[in-house]
């Protein structure tokens, strides 16, 4: 037994001895490779995720031809990627004034530049928060050797905001051209040269009528070079509200829906696109196709779209710009020639988003992303859709036609809507309006439906004399309304689910008598 023993301790010893070696071999091996290869540069800053997350600038290789070396796909896709990290490090270092992965993405000459401005911007408490939207490299040069690279880079719009002392300067927003010199260093590309060449100003893009089937003449919208009265509703499907494109989309239902909507004597509906939901810059193709199975149904039923972006989108940064571009041109380049959209409206009531956001900054992220959708899309008409009529005069000269919601006092809104009219030589479309018919514990005193059905009956005779634009809130009912869509007030929320012509258990209410005129 005894021997038997010190065999089996003889074996343990043994076998820790070779699995110690084997582990010290194994920690040795990798020491070694990682002081052989270096630390990849976006792994140790975590800019990897932070650009996907941050600055996606459109890019566009204006010309590849090269007298030399032929330049090989993945090396453009390796110079591309560095580039656009060392402008991403470039606003960040000038945004925090701090060096932190300068040295990374620029050679020894072209950083000094950089650390003299954050030197200079340090000593004088100011910083400079901007992004680049769209770049053009040509390229002009590539060495035989592939490790040295010269390209100008044209038209490349920029916007700026300089601030001292915390307080905005200035903003600047420019078209200019850089000549760029790369060099390929331990396996990285940085920029050896960067000259700023010309500064040109951005014109916006118009729309082309020719292929327009909605365009507009003076106040009227035409359809077809005919005028067009909208005559519309906000549409959710009963049982998804706020979530139309999940799990419970069907298109029996939305199709059943649109048919009534039709016979009512509509012709238009607006939709909602959640930011979000379709997965912002990364589109869910799977929320692509669903939206243009709805937007067939529209056509197939004869109503025009108002497509709302951006729902449910609250941060207008600059750092966010880029994200929210190639969001918009995804969804907007893939339907820009669907017959059934007549606008694409850019944001609901972003107004409301003054106070928490800043009116300079939300208005600053209208103003540059709506000529980029008009480039993307000149066949149809934009609009913004404004919490109220005060504010629906603001950025009027960059949209189609001016949209605002009202859900004020029924006797003032003759004289609001006269006042919004004689601003603008353009047209104008109350967008949403109604009133809830809740009147349980939370509203005991509030309009019943019977009330409801009163309020629309009069704002239909003002549509009907005026001959106005409308599309009300909303079709249904709805049983629950999620807290993240109007918070967690039951008042606020209860009201929030009774504004429909029809209740959640699919019966038409007395207000449906006045759905159009």
């Amino acid at each position: 037994m005894q021997i038997n023993n010190k065999n089996i301790y003889r074996i343990l010893l043994l076998t820790s001895f070779i699995g110690l070696n084997i582990a010290l071999l194994f920690g040795i091996s990798n020491v070694l490779g990682y002081l052989n290869t270096g630390a990849e540069r976006t792994s140790m800053l975590h800019l990897e995720r932070e650009t996907i997350n941050t600055y996606l600038p459109k890019v566009h290789w204006t010309s590849l031809e090269n007298p030399g070396r032929k330049m090989e796909k993945q090396t453009l896709e390796e110079i591309e990627n560095d580039y656009l990290f060392a402008w991403h490090i470039k606003n960040r270092a000038l945004k925090t004034n701090n060096k932190e992965g300068v040295a990374d993405f620029y050679t020894d000459s072209s950083r000094v530049a950089i650390y003299n401005i954050i030197k200079y911007n340090k000593k004088h408490k100011t910083t400079i928060e901007s992004t680049s939207i769209v770049h053009h490299p040509e390229l002009e040069f590539y060495s035989a050797d592939g490790q040295l690279i010269v390209f100008t880079d044209k038209n490349v719009i920029e916007y700026q905001k300089t601030f001292q002392d915390e307080k905005l300067v200035t903003i600047v927003k420019d078209t200019a051209t850089y000549k760029i010199l790369m060099l390929l260093e331990d396996g990285f590309w940085r920029i050896r040269h960067m000259k700023r060449m010309e500064k040109k100003n951005v014109s916006n893009d118009t729309i082309n009528t020719s292929t327009s089937i909605y365009t507009v003449m003076g106040k009227k919208i035409l359809k077809k070079n005919k005028p067009f009265t909208i005559k519309g509703i906000n549409y959710y499907p009963k049982n998804s509200p706020w979530d139309m494109y999940g799990d419970n989309f069907n298109t029996d239902t939305i199709a059943n829906d649109f048919d009534i909507i039709k016979k009512s004597g509509l012709n238009t509906i607006r939709i909602f696109v959640p930011y979000e939901d379709f997965g912002k810059a990364d589109i869910d193709t799977t929320k692509i196709e669903k939206l243009r199975k709805v937007l067939d149904l529209a056509e197939t039923k004869k109503l025009a779209t108002v497509v709302t972006l951006f729902d449910f989108y609250g941060d207008y940064s600059v750092n966010d710009w880029t994200l929210t571009h190639r969001h918009a041109e995804k969804i907007v380049t893939t339907f820009k020639n669907h017959p059934a959209i007549l606008a694409w409206d850019i944001k609901n009531e972003p107004d409301l988003d003054f106070k928490s956001r800043g009116k300079e900054q939300v208005t600053a992220w209208l103003e540059n992303i709506i000529p980029l959708i008009k480039q993307w899309d000149p066949n149809h008409l934009v609009t913004i859709g404004w919490s109220n009529t005060d504010d629906a005069i603001h950025l009027i000269e960059l949209v189609d036609f001016i949209s605002y919601h009202y859900y004020q006092n029924i006797k003032h809104f003759t004289d609001k809507q006269n006042v919004l009219q004689n601003a603008t030589k353009k047209p104008v479309v109350l967008q949403e309006f109604g009133v809830s018919s809740y009147t349980g514990f939370w509203n005991w005193f509030g309009n019943d439906e019977d009330d409801q059905a009163e309020f629309h009956k009069k704002m239909q005779a003002v549509f009907k004399e005026k001959q106005l634009a409308f599309i009300s809130w909303t079709l249904y009912d709805f049983e629950s309304v999620p807290s993240a869509v109007v918070g967690k007030k039951p008042w606020v929320r209860n009201k929030q689910k009774a504004f429909g012509f029809i209740d959640d258990k699919g019966n038409k209410k007395p207000s449906y008598l006045y759905i159009s005129y």
